[in-house]
């Protein structure tokens, strides 16, 4: 099966190259015009480092009809590029935000529908074989009724290594809008697709703060109210410096009548320090979400089957987000749109 993929912009692209181009299931082209010609990291300079076969632009790329498409762009520029895959008859993996826009994020998913291909959005943590166990958890009734529950998503602030995620512009915001989206999603499976209403968001760029350009917040902390009366927040922030020994970590406490549950994404199978390095030193004892997302793609793509989380996933926990920014710029809760 052909695979494209559309720009090197996003910190994952190197890593869905590297998991695709050694499959003998895979035929893998790549191509990423917007990238500066000096840039080590980015266009055909990383494509040649990786060994991948590279387009000269998008154009030429899907003109080679290749079965499915990732799109890792600059969050702005998804729409184009979806909306060029879909007109190709291509099945789309786009990673998040979906959009930065709720206008951007309904045509999106028009293109995929009217162009009969699936669009899935990159949520690579819903796969986690210990977010499934504590899915079951709640629904066997094991914690009783929910009351809370409290997700934190940090991270190094990616800006460093790929600028354009601290510009509001191409970006759509900053922390928020980065790492909002995990936890919704994650929140949006555990409450089968139950929206919440409102949403207070308290933010800072402390961390951002900057004289060469518009800042981006870079710690964030938003309040979910539900329907049912159930409370969810979500620490969203660029926290973790460059010496810490992960890049980020995503964890989930759900709290219920009769008991808890904890979900750690990332959990260290060991720590210590390492004298020599004078670091702590950190082993991962997580599966790798994005070769199980990707499986999951491919799989779609090749069967033609409804992929999964979609772009209405990828719609409703853009809405989260927005209206978070709706709240910073009132100070006041924020109705979440279409609910």
């Amino acid at each position: 099966m052909k695979v494209a993929l559309l720009s090197f912009a996003h910190v994952h692209a190197a890593t869905y190259i590297q998991l695709l181009r050694d499959r003998s299931d895979i035929e893998l082209i790549v191509t990423d015009p917007d990238a500066d010609p000096g840039d080590p990291t980015r266009g055909k300079s990383l494509a040649d480092e990786l060994g991948v076969s590279y387009r000269a632009d998008y154009d030429e790329a899907l003109a080679e009809r290749p079965r499915a498409v990732i799109v890792a762009s600059e969050n702005a520029r998804h729409r184009t590029l979806v909306e060029q895959a879909a007109a190709a008859g291509a099945h789309i993996l786009c990673e998040k935000p979906l959009a930065t826009t709720e206008d951007d994020a309904r045509a999106m998913i028009d293109a995929c529908e009217q162009g009969g291909v699936s669009l899935m959005t990159a949520y690579p943590v819903r796969f986690h074989p210990a977010f499934a166990a504590l899915r079951h958890t709640i629904a066997d009734g094991t914690l009783g009724p929910l009351l809370s529950i409290h997700g934190v998503n940090n991270s190094r602030p990616p800006g460093l290594v790929r600028p354009w995620f601290a510009d509001p512009v191409l970006a759509g915001g900053g922390a928020i809008m980065d790492h909002t989206l995990h936890i919704a999603d994650l929140l949006d499976v555990l409450l089968e697709g139950e929206q919440p209403t409102h949403v207070h968001a308290v933010a800072n760029s402390l961390l951002t703060s900057s004289t060469d350009g518009p800042e981006v917040e870079s710690a964030g902390l938003l309040t979910l109210n539900y329907p049912r009366g159930l409370v969810a927040t979500i620490d969203c922030s660029w926290s973790h410096p460059a010496t810490h020994p992960t890049w980020g970590g995503l964890t989930l406490t759900c709290v219920g009548e009769r008991a808890l549950a904890e979900f750690d994404a990332f959990p260290p199978l060991l720590t210590g320090y390492d004298t020599a390095q004078a670091a702590t030193r950190w082993e991962p004892a997580a599966i790798d979400l994005d070769a199980a997302m990707l499986e999951s793609f491919l799989s779609a793509a090749r069967t033609g089957q409804r992929a999964h989380p979609d772009g209405d996933t990828g719609l409703r926990t853009l809405r989260i987000a927005l209206a978070a920014y709706a709240s910073l710029h009132t100070g006041q809760p924020a109705a979440i749109t279409g609910t």
